[in-house]
């Protein structure tokens, strides 16, 4: 048997495991060159704090605050926040603000919100027993800044708007709309009011959708609009890692959100651009570093697979399930969010296999109804299913993480 080593459940035992395929079957795995990279050391970090793109240290920023937010990406994203805080807390200290006046949102979007072992996982424990920490709430309690320039209203987080040094930490990965995740991101529409969400969602991109899509930022529309948007909110700086293939920071851009996320993104493309490799009879993608957004692996594996007969595998094993999402969720049998769109079985002579150790009925509830996918529960009884599909020979893609690559 040939046996693959892939990435497992991230914000848990964060544990490889593998698979194995029959030594007659053809596989060859898609992993990105900045997977195995290495982890960087707090001299590194020091350093990229030390010396910021485009925007003064956080010392000299910190010297004239008062009130201060820490805006940080939640649970979907895999930026082992945590690591990077006492690079961003000391200053803050050393400048004399109390701890009661620094308090830390999660940049929720439209997502759920996040609980105490969310916080824990994200922030460690230190932090969660120290300094307040507010769910964003799209719904209620944003400030109305008015239109950005292209005319969409703008209502941000009114806990954010009231301090005078706003600071923002998340990763810079693949995002199907904007090309990279990261950046302003964190401030649309990770801390805007749901009317701003909607017309971001769609009025933007109905602008330019071949702009738009996995790796595209020059000239994306969605990404154009971020920029507006984040000027207009006053994040003075941001934090973006890049992630390896074990969920470790591999590489630290701290500055202005717009000069260092374009620095990031020069290195985000090499790191996570990966070789297409078509017309494969098996595709298995592995869903890691945003496990509870499982569907984004959909993508690189339509592109792989052989669509007239061929068979999409999605490892997924999410404890707690897929990400309650009020924007594009079913809520309903036959409804959900105001753009959720109700899907159909995939195309005849595609099969897709969804393997987990915690299924639920409305996980696949983006991609295809639940009983239009074959659930199996661990590897073993997976490969059952493709050796029945497959008894001779075939060709196999093993892509490590659906959710954060993309083809070049």
């Amino acid at each position: 048997m040939q046996k693959v080593t892939i990435p497992d459940l991230l914000w848990y035992l964060n544990q490889p495991v593998e698979i194995s395929f029959p030594d007659r079957w053809a596989v060859e795995v898609l992993e990105p060159p900045g997977f195995k990279k290495q982890a960087i050391g707090g001299e590194r970090m020091e350093e990229a704090f030390r010396n910021p793109i485009g925007c003064p240290p956080l010392e000299e920023l910190a010297k004239d605050a008062d009130e201060v937010a820490i805006v940080f990406d939640d649970i979907t994203r895999p930026t082992p926040v945590k690591e990077v805080l006492p690079f961003v807390l000391e200053p803050l200290s050393k400048a004399g603000i109390p701890r009661a006046n620094i308090r830390f949102i999660p940049a929720l979007g439209m997502h759920g919100a996040m609980n105490n072992i969310d916080f824990r996982k994200k922030l460690g424990a230190e932090v969660v027993e120290n300094y307040a920490i507010y769910n964003h709430n799209p719904y209620e309690n944003c400030v109305d800044l008015g239109e950005s320039p292209t005319g969409i209203p703008v209502h941000i987080n009114r806990e954010f708007m009231s301090c005078d040094l706003r600071i923002g930490i998340g990763c810079i990965t693949p995002h199907v709309h904007v090309g990279f995740g990261g950046g302003g991101k964190i401030v649309l529409p990770g801390i805007c009011g749901v009317d701003t969400i909607k017309a971001f969602h769609r009025d933007v991109a109905l602008r330019g959708p071949e702009t738009m899509g996995l790796g595209k930022v020059e000239g994306n529309v969605m990404y154009e609009e971020i920029k507006h948007v984040t000027r207009m909110s006053g994040l003075q700086v941001k934090v973006d890692a890049i992630i390896n293939g074990r969920g470790e920071i591999s590489g630290l851009f701290v500055g202005d959100p717009i000069a260092a996320y374009a620095a990031g993104v020069e290195v985000a493309r090499e790191h996570y651009g990966t070789d297409p490799s078509p017309g494969k009879d098996i595709v298995v993608t592995n869903a890691y570093g945003k496990y509870n957004e499982m569907a984004i692996c959909m993508l690189m594996s339509l592109m792989t697979v052989n669509l007239s007969r061929g068979v999409i595998v999605l490892v997924v094993n999410a404890p707690e399930g897929q990400v309650c999402h009020y924007l594009i969720r079913s809520f309903g049998k036959e409804y959900g969010g105001e753009f959720y769109m109700r899907m159909g079985p995939p195309p005849p002579g595609l099969k897709v296999i969804v393997c987990s150790r915690y299924p639920d009925r409305t996980m696949c509830d983006l991609f295809a109804p639940v009983d239009a996918v074959t659930v199996t529960r661990d590897w073993g009884e997976t490969l059952a299913v493709l050796e029945r599909e497959f008894p001779c020979e075939a060709s196999v893609a093993v892509i490590p993480d659906g959710t954060m690559q993309y083809f070049k």
